[in-house]
C-alpha cells in the first residue's frame, strides 16, 4: 500500500510539476509585459482605466502589434531614413554606440532568417581531449582569427548547464567538430536538463528497437553500437563518427528496419 501511494504521488508530481511551472512562467511573463506597457501608455489610452477590471494579456497584444508596426515601417524608405538618423545619433555617444552595435549584431545573427548562426548543433572535444560537449555553430567565417592562425576556423558557443544563456566562445578547425542531426530545440532540452532528457529516441522506442532485442548467434544480447557495423569499422559506428559516439538518427532507423526484417 505504501509503495502504491508513493508511486501515485511521484506520478502526480511528474505530471503536475511541468504544467505548474510552465503556467507560472507564462503568468509572470504576461504580468511583466502588461505592467511595462501600462506604464508607457497615457492614462486616457489605457483601457484598464475605463473598466472595473484589468484585461490580462492586453500588454502582450499591444507589444506584438507595436513590434510588427515597427518592422513594417523599417521596410520602406521613410522608416529606413528615420532608422539611419537614429543610428547616426547613437554613433555620437561613446558608450551607448558600443552597446547598441553589439546588441544589433547579436539580434541580427540570432533572429535573421537568412543567417546561419545557432542553426547547427555539434559536439566538440571540450574542455579536454576525450570529453565531448554540446555546442552551437555561431559562425563559419572567423575573419581575423582565421587569418592570424592561417587556417579555416569555426566559431562555437558552448553553453553551460543548466543555464544555456552563459557559456564559452571557442574557435576550432572544422574537422574537429561533428555536426549532429539534433535540432536546436532538442539540444537546448539536453543542456537545460543536464542530460536527463533523452532526445531522438522516441522513434527507436516506437519501432521496438532496444539493446536487449538485438542478439548474436549464441543468443547473448548485442549492444546497439556493436550491431551491424558498417564496412571499415568494428564497433558499430560509421567511418565519419568518432569512436564511442551514439549512432545518428538515420543510422538508428536503418538498424531498426534491418532488425525487423531479420525477425
Amino acid at each position: 500500500m505504501r509503495a502504491s501511494l508513493r508511486t501515485y504521488f511521484l506520478t502526480g508530481l511528474i505530471v503536475a510539476a511541468p504544467i505548474a511551472i510552465t503556467g507560472y512562467i507564462s503568468y509572470w511573463f504576461v504580468v511583466f509585459v502588461d505592467e511595462t506597457v501600462a506604464k508607457l501608455l497615457p492614462v486616457q489610452l489605457n483601457p484598464s482605466t475605463h473598466m472595473p477590471f484589468t484585461l490580462p494579456g492586453l500588454g502582450v497584444v499591444i507589444a506584438l502589434v507595436a513590434l510588427t508596426l515597427v518592422g513594417f515601417l523599417t521596410t520602406n524608405y521613410l522608416g529606413r531614413s528615420i532608422l539611419r538618423l537614429g543610428e547616426h545619433l547613437l554613433d555620437q555617444m561613446p558608450v551607448v554606440r558600443s552597446v547598441y552595435s553589439a546588441l544589433k549584431q547579436l539580434f541580427e545573427a540570432v533572429f535573421s532568417q537568412s543567417g546561419t548562426s545557432f542553426r547547427k548543433v555539434c559536439i566538440v572535444e571540450y574542455p579536454r581531449e576525450g570529453a565531448w560537449a554540446i555546442a552551437f555553430v555561431t559562425t563559419e567565417d572567423a575573419g581575423e582569427i582565421a587569418e592570424h592562425l592561417e587556417a579555416q576556423m569555426v566559431g562555437l558557443f558552448v553553453p553551460t548547464t543548466p543555464n544555456p544563456t552563459s557559456g564559452y566562445l571557442i574557435y576550432v578547425r572544422p574537422e574537429e567538430i561533428h555536426i549532429l542531426d539534433m535540432s536546436v530545440e532538442d539540444a537546448m532540452k539536453l543542456v537545460v536538463s543536464g542530460g536527463v532528457v533523452k532526445v531522438g529516441t522516441d522513434e527507436a522506442v516506437e519501432d521496438g528497437e532496444g539493446d536487449a532485442e538485438e542478439t548474436a548467434e549464441d543468443g547473448h544480447p548485442v549492444p546497439a553500437n556493436m550491431a551491424e557495423a558498417p564496412s571499415g569499422t568494428t564497433d558499430g559506428t560509421s567511418p565519419d563518427e568518432f569512436p564511442g559516439a551514439s549512432p545518428s538518427q538515420p543510422e538508428r532507423k536503418r538498424r531498426a528496419a534491418a532488425s525487423r526484417s531479420n525477425r
